[in-house]
């Protein structure tokens, strides 16, 4: 990114805070730097708030605290009896943002959705490998490539979608991140000017806030959009103060440095509490933490090794010490506020007596291996490296020597879903759509392998299942098949299940219109802060 503007340095966000009388500034420490600002390329929470959140918006939207789906750029929509064709009628008049490195010279059309699904889709799109390295992970993931046979402009209004088949949460995707409607017009310019690296450097959408500068590693700064179809903002400038430090956010937050922070420390939650100036918003979080093992990779490819290693570790003794009674321990790869959870399922037990026969059982002695722990907290791994050391410690009493290793947070999730990685990962979810789907299929699916699949796990039988499931638009057979597919996953142990999380975000008392999302994302149209 060293292309990216650097406009706001330190003493900038000092002034930024001052405020004015004619600038009404809003900051938000968040807790990493963004991996880029292309949501397409990218899975990470961080990079979502900082680009599709902030600059874009998509076909439809996610009620603000909630999952139910509503108009975005699409005014309406109509889906065919077969559910193979959705049209979407476009909202007129939509405005592009204009700033200094880009005028658009047009609104909206069907052209820039167009645009935005083909670099994705299509292997012959002159924007489908523009990063170098880059994939489109959910689009890959989600098997998108497969589905859409084809994105259609019927006039400049109107768009269709066509699918090879029925796809019951088709809709409900067309609200996640990486379905945010980019320029064509900019992207042209782009191209045309041989810069295309610059679509993932300064983001140029219709959101809220129109892209200003970015500092890596520090500050990026948003200035409200003038000519947004939903109402210009009610605070003046955006500015994401990246703050790595859970303890150092909160001091921030306490010091009226900043006005809104994700994730504090469980340790950090009741003092945050007792502070007149800040109101701390909980809800249970729709996620879940996880040790992806690499099941490609001897002798992680047996079921039973990767069980017997389950049995070793003492989950609730984790959850105690990392989230502090602010989380639950997990048994399933979807969350119990989730529809088709599957409750009759049992954990495997924490039996460290147990585990030794499993593994000599299994001809496993003298086992070595690395367990990564990421760099950041998230809110359903808020200490991963001590999560790390506590299983380091369950495991060497089963006689297995556990080295921890870790990366920044972007070559993290990067390395992370190599298919030859050395190593299990430490990892997690937050719910995108509401569906279980989502879960299952986006993070277990085939399809996933090499990216959001970081077990590396391919099963026909599993895979099979959770493709029907999507196929039907009947919610009682999906939720039998969904519950059939966790028996299928909890039987083959692709991961060690750790926890789901309650969610905390501390906000200054000054802050109104801030809701917490149970997907996990930071939004922040439609807030106001006093002066």
């Amino acid at each position: 990114m060293k292309k990216l503007l650097t406009l706001v340095a330190a003493s900038a966000l000092a002034t930024l805070m001052a405020g004015s009388a004619w600038s009404k500034t809003l900051v938000y420490c968040s807790e990493a730097s963004p991996e880029g600002f292309d949501p397409g390329l990218y899975t990470g929470g961080q990079t979502f708030d900082a680009s599709s959140r902030t600059a874009y918006n998509r076909l439809v939207e996610f009620k603000k605290g909630g999952t139910e789906i509503e108009p975005g750029l699409a005014e309406s929509w109509t889906i065919s009896d077969d559910g193979t064709v959705y049209t979407f009628k476009l909202r007129k008049g939509v405005k592009f943002q204009t700033t200094d490195f880009f005028t658009p010279s047009r609104e909206l059309t069907a052209d820039d959705v167009v645009f935005s699904f083909e670099r994705q889709l299509k292997a012959d799109n002159p924007w489908n490998k523009y990063v170098a390295g880059g994939a489109w992970e959910y689009a890959d993931g989600m098997g998108f490539p497969g589905l859409i046979k084809a994105v259609e402009k019927v006039d400049d209004l109107t768009v269709k979608f066509t699918l090879n088949r029925p796809e019951a949460p088709f809709l409900a995707d067309l609200g996640m991140d990486f379905a945010s409607i980019l320029s064509k017009e900019y992207a042209d310019k782009l191209a045309a000017d041989g810069n295309m690296a610059q679509l993932n450097q300064m983001p140029l959408g219709t959101g809220p806030f129109a892209f200003v500068a970015y500092q890596p590693d520090a500050v990026i700064r948003y200035k409200a959009h003038p000519d947004y179809w939903n109402g210009k903002q009610k605070v003046d400038d955006l500015v994401f103060a990246i703050t790595t430090d859970a303890s150092v956010r909160a001091q921030k937050l306490k010091a009226g440095e900043c006005h809104v922070m994700p994730y504090p420390n469980a340790a950090d939650v009741a003092d945050l509490k007792k502070d007149e100036n800040l109101t701390v918003l909980e809800q249970p979080g729709l996620n879940v933490a996880y040790l992806a093992y690499n099941t490609t990779q001897a002798p992680f490819d047996k079921p039973e090794v990767r069980k017997a290693l389950n049995m070793a570790m003492n989950k609730q003794a984790i959850v105690d010490a990392v989230f502090q009674g602010a989380a639950s321990v997990a048994k399933n790869p979807i969350p119990p506020t989730m529809w088709s959870y599957n409750d009759k399922i049992e954990d495997d037990k924490y039996d460290p007596e147990a585990a030794k026969k499993a593994l000599e059982a299994a001809g496993v002695s003298g086992l070595k291996m690395k367990i990564w722990a990421m760099p950041v907290s998230r809110p359903y791994m808020l200490n991963a490296r001590r999560a790390a050391e506590l299983m380091q410690a369950d495991l060497a009493k089963v006689g297995v020597e556990v080295e921890i290793v870790s990366y920044e947070w972007a070559e993290y999730l990067k390395l992370s879903k190599d298919k030859n990685r050395d190593g299990a990962a430490i990892l997690g979810w937050t719910g995108d759509n509401g569906d279980p789907d989502n879960f299952l299929d986006t993070l277990l699916g085939c399809e996933a392998v090499g990216g959001n699949n970081r077990a590396q796990w391919c099963n026909p039988e599993f895979d099979k299942v959770v493709k029907a499931a999507k196929a039907s638009s009947d919610q009682a057979e999906r939720t039998k098949l969904y519950e059939e597919a966790q028996v299928i996953f909890k039987r083959e142990a692709p991961w060690a299940t750790i926890d789901h999380s309650v969610g905390f975000t501390p906000i200054s008392k000054k802050v109104t219109g801030f809701v917490m999302d149970p997907l996990g994302i930071h939004r922040f149209e439609g807030v106001d802060i006093a002066e």
